[in-house]
């Protein structure tokens, strides 16, 4: 069997070094990725799974927010990956968001954002490092908890806004020690739903960072199979008609 093809939206100003970094993430956990940016056909029929990654700030205008002078919006890739989340999300296709893609799924979920987290948050450490020197705290019971297992973990840090107000149906999965909110997920659905605030990718020799890269493929592998075993199904009942 082929292996299941993960669509990955990034930035058209960052996508060239970041997208690489995903790619490897995915290839390794079993998956074939399929590059997505702003000027480029991205159908969501083409994927069995979805990753929206980071980089932009998303604009305020999606969820009523303040506008900042300071952000670096991106229209175009909003209106994308909202659409491919929505499509994502419709026809049970699983979806990790990283970064700016936790707070797409947020948004798209109907959630909001706080565009800077240290008015948010007074006690916010500010750092900003690809290397894991921020610690989160896992929620239990969590798909998170389960593909990470429940330990606290270190993570990086490349954000200045977070999920503020949460999405229809999603949950907090891990949180920092600032409470800032650093994992989502929706625990409800029978497919993944999650989303990081960090970036797992730059952290690809940390096996429990890995995990998650596996757990998308493997639903993304699960969806694929019962799609084929539905259109089989059609085709056959097409032919005894």
């Amino acid at each position: 069997m082929s292996r299941p093809v993960i669509g990955v939206t990034t930035s058209a100003r960052s996508g060239w070094r970041i997208f690489p970094m995903i790619a490897l993430s995915v290839r390794w956990a079993g998956g074939r990725p399929l590059w997505w940016r702003v000027g480029h056909p991205a159908e969501i029929a083409d994927c069995d799974g979805l990753i929206i990654g980071g980089g932009d700030d998303i604009s305020a205008d999606l969820y009523g927010g303040r506008l900042m002078a300071e952000a670096r919006v991106d229209p175009e890739r909003d209106a994308l990956e909202r659409r491919l989340v929505a499509e994502a999300e419709a026809t049970g296709r699983p979806v990790l968001g990283i970064c700016r893609g936790a707070q797409m799924l947020n948004i798209v979920l109907g959630g909001s954002l706080h565009q800077d987290i240290y008015e948010a948050y007074a006690d916010a450490r500010r750092i900003w490092t690809v290397l894991p020197r921020k610690e989160v705290t896992v929620e239990s019971d969590t798909l998170l908890a389960r593909i990470m297992g429940p330990e606290p973990a270190r993570v990086n840090a490349l954000h200045t806004q977070s999920v503020d107000r949460l999405g229809e149906g999603l949950r907090v999965s891990a949180r920092d020690r600032a409470g800032v909110v650093q994992a989502v997920e929706r625990s409800d659905a029978g497919s993944v739903l999650l989303g990081v605030q960090w970036h797992p990718e730059h952290l690809f020799y940390a096996r429990r960072q890995r995990a998650i890269f596996r757990t998308l493929v493997s639903a993304a592998a699960a969806f694929r199979a019962d799609s084929d075993q539905q259109g089989a199904a059609a085709a056959m009942a097409e032919l005894l008609r």
